[in-house]
């Protein structure tokens, strides 16, 4: 099956985090997606390619945007393009002259999606930051952590990644059906700051409710309470619950062999240290797998906590082929899943520059423009 963006001719600007991360997206599901690299760039932290999972699915074009002729021939891509992608600070395509008003007037129907922490415009749009910064900046970092603890940084998946690529991918999508009515295209302007945000929609709802507090890990999704967290088993490994309705509270202690009268009050903050104490107990005394056996499946909102090693083998992911093996590493399956139009298995990632000329030639580069950029150094 050709995926459901086959069809769409995508230009990334190759640089860290969310952007390539957005493009993995739209290549997983069919898109063209070419990555401009520099020359000789070496892979994600300086890993060979094949480790830098979020460039699979991509062809390689290497360009000196400084040599002659560079920076006309990746206009001319870009007027074959739908989607450009780029990730830099405000002004760096501008300064090489790939700019949207100069690409928009190549190609009036593209969708130039530009990923920042702190977006095109404010204060702070200029200032260098990371996943963290944007976080903060949010509201979203002071939420997360455990009572009387420092907040934790929940790696980078709130800022880079759900409130980057995911909103820059919903942006470029959301500017391409408007494209097919208005015939033209639009610049969306993502910023990590804007989507952490967006994601903590439902607790600020909370806070102004007053159904929320301020204070790490008293709350009902943060740690707080017992019916939401994860607890030692003997072995030293974790299991994760959520039993927050009444009846998988209730299938929660009936499967541990608790006495539910010991619980009378589940939604009273003030019981939680307590009940959290008494679940404690009784998760230390068996394995996680122990426990796998007494609670996974049923309707007790439980997992056991898997690490990177045993996620891929368990038997519900195995079902679902949530994980595939793609050049000897395993990593996580496209998604979602369509009734149709299925994703193809990804290709392996590249060296920057593998696919160059062969790029050039397939969207319509004539063979001495591309002999004069061979001998400008260009590629």
């Amino acid at each position: 099956m050709p995926g459901a963006l086959a069809g769409l001719k995508v230009i990334e600007m190759v640089g860290l985090g969310p952007a390539p991360l957005c493009a993995m997206l739209l290549a997983d599901h069919g898109a063209e997606v070419i990555r401009i690299d520099r020359p000789g760039a070496a892979g994600a932290l300086g890993l060979p390619p094949q480790y830098d999972v979020a460039a699979r699915g991509r062809r390689s074009l290497a360009i000196d945007l400084r040599k002659p002729g560079a920076v006309d021939a990746v206009l001319d891509l870009v007027a074959r393009a739908d989607v450009l992608i780029e990730g830099f600070r405000p002004g760096v395509m501008e300064r090489l002259g790939l700019g949207p008003d100069v690409c928009l007037a190549r190609q009036p129907r593209l969708v130039y999606g530009r990923m920042t922490g702190w977006g095109q415009s404010g204060p702070l749009a200029h200032a260098a930051g990371h996943d963290i910064n944007y976080i903060a900046l949010s509201g979203a970092l002071q939420a997360i952590g455990r009572a009387g603890e420092a907040p934790v940084p929940p790696l980078n998946y709130v800022g880079d990644y759900g409130g980057g690529a995911m909103l820059l991918a919903f942006g470029v999508l959301a500017a391409l059906y408007e494209a097919q009515r208005s015939g033209r295209g639009q610049v969306v302007d993502a910023a990590m700051t804007d989507g952490a945000a967006l994601l903590s929609a439902m607790f600020y709802g909370l806070k102004a409710a007053g159904a929320w507090r301020n204070e790490r890990g008293t709350n009902l999704l943060d740690s707080g309470a017992h019916f939401y967290d994860t607890y030692r088993c003997a072995d030293g490994k974790y299991v994760a619950v959520g039993a927050i309705e009444p009846q998988f509270h209730a299938e929660l202690l009936a499967r541990l062999g608790l006495d539910a009268a010991e619980f009378k009050r589940p939604l009273d903050p003030a019981q939680w240290p307590q009940y959290k104490a008494r679940l404690a107990a009784v998760f230390a005394t068996r394995s996680r797998d122990a426990w796998c056996a007494v609670l996974e499946g049923s309707d007790a909102c439980f997992a056991p906590v898997l690490d990177w090693d045993e996620a891929p083998r368990h038997p519900h992911n195995v079902a679902r082929g949530t994980f595939v093996e793609i050049g000897g590493v395993v990593q996580p399956a496209p998604a979602p899943r369509f009734s149709r139009s299925e994703a193809p298995t990804p290709a392996a990632p590249v060296a920057a520059g593998h696919d160059s000329e062969a790029v050039l030639r397939g969207w319509g580069i004539d063979a001495q423009r591309i002999a004069a950029l061979r001998d400008a150094g260009a590629i």
